[in-house]
């Protein structure tokens, strides 16, 4: 049976990880296919509020196997202590496999990021200070220790030898920090977490294609979104890897033609954390509004988001890059009190109209939105489970917001709960 991928469509936060958990009891099987710890998505089961990095959503249902693919930057102890932390609230996490071939995220990729981002000082990326970047970095540039490393304790430290010898030089005559010891990094990462995440450790490409070939269904789900895309986001306001589909093609080790549903998430408005365009950005009350509705603050960080109306100019463009089959819209009853929404649907510049994101830099940086406004519902949708009991404004909103991306909204969220999730499709 073929594939399926959860996807964002903005910067991230769009509500991926309760879509994964609702569509998880059709699954045998959910793969986290890139990122790292800097990815938070939360989930609310009977009023329980799960907030996961690492583990794939999928964890939460005692007969998914979930998998950490080989695209995935792995820091040990983030993930053992978010098992630790699950174990307590009574769920089991020994079915996780995590991919040998993933990166390790090692102490000196969080130094360096953080000396980086303190550097660059205005110019700052607004990274999470994870670690995640340099562990990237690494990896692309082949001198990257990956999990399976933690099985063979002579090649672990043959290869921290020699990589720590130039990661202490940058930290020492760049940054004016104290070198780190490989000694201690190779006792914390060989000693204490190797032995525990040992039993976890699998080929997870293997995997995958077993579950594939027996006809069962598996669940590809992506960190952060598409306008976070190392390259074809919002460059260099992005992540470090590749959220868009395409990604979980090479970050779990599958063809295209395993994947035949590709689901992109979108809230029905705009959020953004840290630096970087955003054209839609509400500087006013009805931004607070957003922000104050829609809890919006990061998982990980706790920083508050930047909102923004919906933008369709956005979406549009994600539909292309993903080869997106249908829309999961979030977070609809956040616009429950507002008297009319605002749509963007093409932006303006220098006089010139815009239907697509420009690809320079210097011009999405100044461009100007050019709105549709529609009338609001103002009723409280969290209650609503079918259909035909949304407001026929809040029917007219979904229905214009299909026309002007060009694919079929399926799902709508009206409540952070796994319950309160309009099918349409059904």
């Amino acid at each position: 049976m073929p594939g399926t991928v959860v996807v964002g469509t903005q910067w991230g936060d769009e509500g991926k990880g309760k879509l994964t958990d609702l569509l998880a009891k059709e699954m045998a099987m959910v793969v986290r296919y890139q990122g790292g710890h800097n990815a938070g998505h939360t989930v609310v089961v009977d009023g329980e509020t799960f907030a996961l990095q690492l583990l794939p959503s999928g964890i939460l249902y005692d007969y998914i196997t979930p998998v950490i693919g080989n695209g995935v930057v792995v820091d040990p102890a983030v993930l053992l202590a978010e098992c630790d932390a699950l174990g307590a609230k009574g769920i089991d996490c020994s079915r996780l496999k995590v991919g040998g071939n993933a990166h390790l995220i090692l102490p000196y990729h969080q130094e360096l990021d953080m000396m980086t981002e303190r550097y660059l000082g205005k110019a700052k990326l607004g990274t999470t200070k994870r670690g995640i970047g340099p562990a990237y970095a690494d990896k692309a540039a082949r001198v990257g220790l990956r999990v399976q490393d933690l099985l063979d304790p002579k090649i672990f430290r043959q290869k921290l030898d020699v990589v720590i010898k130039e990661k202490n030089q940058v930290l020492a005559k760049v940054f004016n920090r104290l070198p780190l010891s490989a000694d201690d990094i190779a006792a914390r990462y060989l000693d204490e977490l190797a032995p525990r995440l040992a039993p976890m450790i699998d080929d997870s490409v293997h995997l995958v294609h077993e579950a594939l070939a027996a006809g069962q269904h598996v669940l590809f789900e992506g960190a952060q979104a598409t306008f976070l895309d190392l390259d074809q986001g919002t460059y260099p306001f992005v992540t470090s890897s590749n959220p868009v589909a395409g990604g979980a093609c090479t970050g779990a080790g599958v063809g295209p033609r395993d994947l035949q549903r590709i689901i992109g998430i979108a809230k029905a408005y705009v959020t953004r954390v840290g630096s970087g365009p955003f054209p839609t950005e509400l500087f006013d009350e009805q931004g607070n509004i957003l922000v104050d509705r829609g809890h919006e603050f990061g998982t990980n960080t706790g920083r508050r988001r930047r909102t923004g109306w919906f933008d369709a100019v956005m979406l549009r463009h994600a539909v292309r890059l993903n080869s997106l089959t249908e829309v999961a819209l979030t977070k609809l009853d956040v616009l429950d009190p507002f008297e009319t929404v605002k749509v963007c649907v093409a932006y303006e510049a220098d006089g010139v109209r815009y239907e697509h994101v420009p690809y320079h830099q210097s011009v999405l940086h100044k461009v100007k939105p050019v709105y549709e406004e529609m009338p609001g519902w103002k009723t409280e949708l969290s209650a609503v489970t079918r259909p035909g009991d949304l407001p026929a404004e809040a029917r007219a909103y979904i229905a214009r917001l299909e026309e002007l991306v060009g694919v079929p909204v399926s799902y709508v969220g009206v409540g952070p709960g796994r319950e309160q999730t309009v099918n349409l499709a059904a």
